[in-house]
């Protein structure tokens, strides 16, 4: 007989909290409502959050950010590529002064899938607000700038630019396209705009490097490691890489009963071809350690018509560089090959790649002690997700901190953590602020 008691009760059991760690800690209660406040932001009569980047609901959200984060008492902006900012005031020294101090990033994305969850995201950005809040009103003194960041359109899912805010801070200019048009071919540069940023002047969003000390990013694992070892807290060693393509495949619009089957250039077919060929890259042929076809959009797309063209995406993703570009390498000849043997053109466009990166060394230490001093079991281990740390690596050493996910989902309606996991991950992330 199984027994009944789901994994994630395993978590609670704690050692006691030392004296010093007792002394702080965040305002529980406030963070859970600040999340569930935030979760009626885009949720849909189905349950799910739909906040994609630039979209109407995500200004919405970090529209309430902002007035969330005035509130407290904190300063907060928007840059010029759509990214939320917020720090304490500091009456005392000039600006110039402050601008000199070593700055302490914290943060993650507002942003969302279609129809996901709602603390993908959200929750590391209100974490790190929890924390900021309870260091101002409690007046502690930091030796570094903490600043909270929501970084915007981390997902991608309207304007297909995943990563776009934290590109754009760590100088990526050059991998942004010029004029970024969404899924629909919109432009970003009016979207962006009514969220605060301006597309003509991004060159004033980058932080150089040097100018960050460092950057901490909290969030839900998205997968069943920590649930099943009964700990609440994940020290992040590593992040997945990611190589995203967008895939055209065109051939020739026909009516479905009058065209013979001999000589049809059916892209759809072609495209039934791409999925399995993703499938089997990771599941066979061990090519990479994950790979995905996520969305496809055919024209016309009518019930008795031969497709004209299919638009599909491609995620592959994998701890080494090498591989990623192996897999890519022998998907772009099984592409090339198809399109001989079924007389279709075959286009890739908008290729992004992310590399793989591996925490900094001091931060993970940071992470478990403060993790061990407040009695929270933690372990260590990867990231299968793709996460603005990985960007942010760029310009700055990078730690990242997890807490369980129920059931291992994400990405979906159904997402949730334990709210004394969610509690639990902002106190350490404090503590680790502290720490540094």
């Amino acid at each position: 007989m199984t027994d009944p008691t789901p994994p994630a009760t395993l978590t609670r059991a704690r050692t006691p909290r030392s004296t010093a760690a007792a002394s702080h800690a965040v305002n529980g209660p406030r963070l859970l409502d600040r999340i569930r406040r935030f979760a009626a932001i885009g949720r849909d009569d189905q349950g799910g959050i739909n906040r994609p980047g630039f979209g109407e609901a995500d200004r919405a959200a970090r529209a309430h950010l902002i007035k969330e984060a005035r509130q407290a008492g904190l300063l907060a902006r928007t840059d010029a590529a759509g990214n939320v900012l917020i720090r304490r005031p500091d009456p005392g020294p000039s600006e110039a002064q402050h601008a000199a101090r070593p700055r302490l990033l914290l943060g993650s994305h507002l942003d969302t899938v279609l129809n996901g969850g709602e603390l993908d995201g959200a929750y590391g950005v209100l974490a790190a607000l929890e924390v900021l809040h309870s260091l101002h009103e409690s007046a502690i003194p930091t030796r570094c700038d903490v600043t909270v960041v929501s970084f915007a359109n981390e997902e991608g899912a309207l304007f297909p630019q995943p990563f776009w805010g934290s590109m754009a801070l760590v100088g990526r200019l050059h991998a942004l396209p010029e004029d970024p048009r969404d899924y629909h071919g919109q432009s970003l540069r009016d979207a962006l705009r009514l969220a605060g940023g301006d597309l003509s002047d991004l060159t004033s969003a980058v932080w150089p490097p040097g100018s960050l000390d460092a950057y901490l990013e909290l969030h839900i694992e998205q997968g069943p490691v920590l649930e099943r070892l009964g700990k609440p807290i994940g020290v992040v060693d590593s992040v997945t890489g990611r190589t995203q393509l967008a895939v055209e495949i065109s051939g020739s619009a026909g009516h479905a009963g009058t065209t013979p089957m001999a000589g049809r250039r059916d892209p759809l077919v072609g495209a039934a071809h791409v999925v399995l060929a993703v499938h089997r890259m990771a599941s066979e042929e061990e090519l990479c350690r994950v790979a995905t076809v996520g969305r496809l959009e055919l024209s016309p797309n009518s019930s008795n018509t031969i497709p004209e063209r299919v638009l599909l995406s491609v995620d592959i993703r994998d701890s080494s560089v090498r591989r990623l570009a192996a897999a890519e390498d022998a998907f772009r000849e099984k592409l090339a090959a198809l399109a001989r043997r079924e007389q279709l053109d075959i286009t890739v466009h908008d290729a992004i790649r992310t590399d793989p990166v591996h925490t900094d060394q001091r931060l993970r230490r940071a992470i478990a002690s403060s993790a061990r001093d407040l009695g929270l079991g933690y372990e260590t281990l990867p990231s299968g997700a793709g996460h603005d740390a990985q960007v942010v690596a760029d310009i700055a050493p990078v730690g990242m901190i997890f807490v369980p996910s129920i059931g291992g989902v994400s990405h979906v309606p159904s997402e949730r953590t334990a709210p004394e996991d969610l509690i639990a991950g902002a106190d350490v992330l404090l503590h680790t602020v502290l720490r540094l």
